[in-house]
Parts: structure tokens; sequence; C-alpha cells
């Protein structure tokens, strides 16, 4: 990959999140919700409202405070939570380290078990494994994360009594206990991962299978087990890049959902508390790291495309 292609990725980022704090930006000001109000609370007098606002800029023109909002963001300063009255960046970075780490645990555990699930259907087409895995993918695809997560909670926390049904203990304090807390958040959300990314192994390494290099490899006389790991698994697993990337997406949507559900103090879960307490700096700050954590893993998945396929050139 050149030089030239790297700089008009960073700068498409860098566009991309322009636009999106223009749509932010936008949409909570359209929200029914006086900044003013929100920090004095509703028996604040007219003098100190007026104040307030005055201090904000909020009687300047939507363009000034979008302009003053912005500088305010290259500057590293996400504003004052009107809920708490803290700093918003340093509160959504560590709820955003918090989701990262869910998300990653969920991306391994997807790792261990779709992709041999995966070849596993591909290799027994029609056979009871491709079966099982079918049914399995079906079922992930089909259940919406508040369903998986009450079944999950009703066998194994409420009924087994395996794994804590909600809470949140850092890995700092307690790794074990850490662990077993993020247990049913990462099932939840990696049986999903697991369904969608099994389907596109198997369909990938079948087509693989069927290509012409792999019956020249075979008229070679290259073992079975040459082929397949030396030549078929690399070329289908390429796509699971881009699949994983895409559902970066998926992670942070549905980890809004989740965090919700098993009350992990992540980013959707501050993002949903900014909502609900209409405090707009948090909202914003929330929608905006979440969007440049989706582009900066399409960026992440573009490269590793690359390095993992020398006929992909990006000039």
């Amino acid at each position: 990959m050149s030089a030239s292609w790297l700089i008009r990725r960073i700068l498409l980022i860098a566009y991309t999140l322009l636009v999106v704090s223009l749509l932010v930006f936008g949409i909570t000001q359209v929200l029914p919700a006086d900044a003013a109000v929100m920090l004095l609370g509703e028996n604040a007098t007219p003098a100190a409202l007026a104040a307030v606002r005055a201090k904000l800029g909020l009687g300047d023109p939507a363009w000034l405070q979008y302009w003053h909002w912005l500088a305010a963001l290259l500057r590293g300063d996400f504003g004052m939570s009107m809920r708490t009255g803290q700093p918003v960046g340093p509160t959504m970075l560590v709820a955003l380290s918090r989701s990262l780490l869910l998300a990653a645990l969920a991306l391994a555990l997807m790792l261990v078990f779709a992709v041999p699930l995966g070849l596993a259907a591909a290799l027994r087409r029609g056979k009871p494994i491709d079966l099982a895995a079918g049914i399995v993918s079906y079922l992930g695809v089909s259940l919406p994360e508040f369903v998986t997560a009450t079944l999950l909670l009703l066998l194994l926390a409420d009924r087994l009594h395996w794994l804590p049904a909600t809470g949140y203990v850092p890995l700092t304090d307690n790794p074990v206990d850490g662990l077993r807390h993020l247990g049913l958040p990462v099932l939840t959300v990696s049986l999903v991962l697991i369904a969608h990314v099994s389907r596109m192994v198997r369909s990938e390494t079948i087509d693989v299978l069927h290509s012409d290099y792999i019956r020249a490899a075979r008229l070679k006389g290259l073992s079975p087990r040459r082929v397949l790991f030396g030549h078929a698994v690399r070329n289908a697993l390429l796509p699971v890049i881009t699949i994983v990337a895409l559902d970066v997406g998926y992670l942070l949507g549905g980890i809004i959902v989740v965090e919700e559900i098993f009350a992990i103090p992540g980013i959707g879960r501050q993002l949903i508390v900014a909502i609900e307490s209409r405090d707009l700096p948090a909202i914003q700050a929330g929608a905006l790291i979440m969007a440049a954590t989706y582009a900066i893993a399409n960026f992440l998945a573009d490269i590793a495309y690359a390095l993992l396929d020398k006929r992909i050139r990006y000039d």
C-alpha cells in the first residue's frame, strides 16, 4: 500500500467524522432540552438562567455554537456533563475501554468457535455437523440480543448459578471475578457473531475448494491436509476480515442493549443515561466516539486485508 493511499484514507476518515459531527450537533440542537435548566434546575431564577445561557453562548447562532464546539473537540475538550458537572471526555473514554474489552472478548470467542464450525460444515456438506451448524446460525441471527440475554440469564445465572447475572468488576481489581461478570454479556454478543461468521466461512470455503488452483494443487499430489490448510483456509478466511470489521457496527449497536441489560458501565450504557437525562455534551461525545471507533476499525481492516493478501494493492 502506498503512502498516498494512507493519507487519502485518513483524510476520508476525518471528513466522515466532520459530517457525523454536523449531524450529531444538529440533532442535539432540536432535542427538547434547555442546557441552562439542566445545569441549574427548574427552580432557578430567570436572571440565573439568562447568565448561564450567556456564559455558554446559547444565544449565539447555531453555526457559531458548532464552531466553538468543534474547536473544543480538536483540543480534546468534549465539554462538561450537564448531569454530573464533570468533564465528559475522560468519562466516555473510560466507558469506551470497557466496551472495547467486551467487544474484544466477544470477537476472540467468535473466532475460536466460528472458524472451526464453518470449516467443519463446509467439509461435511449435508452431514449432521452441517445441519447442526445451520441451525445454530439461523438461531443466532434470528434471536434479538435481549431475547438471547434473557435466555442465558435464566439458564446460566438463575438456574445453574454458573455466572453472576449483572454487575461489573474491573479486571485490575479482580481478574477472575471480572471475567465471570463479563461471561454472560460476552456470550450474548458472540452468539450472533458466531452465527454470522460461521455461515460466511462455510460458503467461502466451499467456493474456494471448487476453484481451479485447489484442483491444480490436488493434481500436483499435495496431501489433503496441505491443500486445505496451506491454500484453501487462508483464502477462505480473507473475507472474514471484512465481515469482522463490518460487525464492529453491530457490536457498537448491540453492546448498547447488552450493557443496559447486564449493567455494564460501558459507552453504550453511558449514552443511554445521557439520552434519558438530556445530557447534550455526553450525547454528542458518545455518538462521535462510537462513529470514530467504527471508522478506525474499517481502516484497520483494509490494512490487514492488504497485508494478508499480496494480490491487493492500494495505490
